[in-house]
């Protein structure tokens, strides 16, 4: 079966199918970020590993580390493990990944005035965001809105909103928690502006989005790590051989994509700004 025709099949399938988020798959899913967010609080202690790399075996760090510096962008799965915890939710799909880039040559603060600047959200995320502008400031905590835009099977259109809090382990490292507070998916994607599906309602596309970044400056540069914790509906029932490894992958594709485009928007920035 080649390629075009998988994807043609996988769009039929899934939008046949609408999907609503039961209360049991939203309380699995907030019990996973629970003990996930108990790991990260540990790792933001000081001593704690800030960066997940630096929690590899010394010579999988080197290698990894290399690669950075090359100008990769590493993204691997992630899986949260306690007693009594699965990510395998009911009626729902968990997606779990952390990436990390390194941006040469730039300064922590260089790299923050542009995550900071949440009405340049659709710049960084494109084409994954085409819309976005910040609704709220307050101390560290921000609230800001996104429209997601998302073309694989069909194209689906979301408005989003966030909440994000800003912290800082000491003057080197800084980190980020965004966390969705509401998503509802356009009923037509030709029309981001037309009628909204009530939360929870509509294709199950995407259900929460969960966002944590850290920061780090050394090694003549920044490294900037985000691990992305997502809710979507479960693939219909004797569909998962064929859907599975296409949906898994929509995640840490465009993870890939956000970090490598940030990396972009720094470096030009900072091209500009030396002229």
């Amino acid at each position: 079966m080649n390629h075009a025709l998988i994807v043609f099949l996988v769009g039929l399938s899934l939008s046949s199918f609408g999907a609503e988020l039961k209360q049991k798959t939203a309380d699995a899913f907030d019990k996973y970020v629970s003990a996930t967010e108990s790991r990260m609080k540990d790792e933001l202690r000081p001593g704690g590993a800030f960066l997940y790399v630096d929690s590899l075996p010394a010579d999988t760090k080197q290698s990894s580390l290399d690669k950075l510096m090359k100008g990769d962008v590493l993204v691997e799965v992630r899986e949260t493990k306690s007693p009594g915890l699965s990510s395998n939710v009911p009626d729902g799909m968990v997606h779990h990944w952390i990436g990390i880039i390194f941006i040469p040559d730039v300064t922590l603060a260089q790299v923050l005035s542009v995550l900071k600047d949440y009405d340049r959200r659709a710049e960084l995320y494109k084409p994954d965001v085409i819309s976005s502008h910040l609704i709220s400031h307050e101390g560290n905590d921000y609230k800001f809105f996104l429209r997601l835009y998302q073309k694989r099977f069909t194209t689906v259109v979301f408005n989003t909103e966030y909440i994000a809090h800003w912290g800082q382990v000491d003057s080197r490292r800084i980190y980020s928690n965004s966390i969705s507070t509401r998503i509802a998916e356009v009923k037509d994607s030709n029309h981001p502006d037309g009628e909204q599906w009530p939360v929870g309602q509509g294709h199950g596309y995407l259900w929460r989005l969960n966002t944590y970044w850290r920061f780090e400056e050394k090694d003549n540069g920044v490294y900037m790590q985000c691990e992305a914790l997502s809710l979507t509906r479960d693939i219909p029932f004797g569909l998962g051989w064929l859907l599975k490894p296409l949906v898994t992958k929509i995640p840490k594709e465009s993870l890939n994509r956000a970090l490598g485009q940030t990396r972009t928007v720094v470096l030009e920035k900072k091209k500009g700004e030396s002229r």
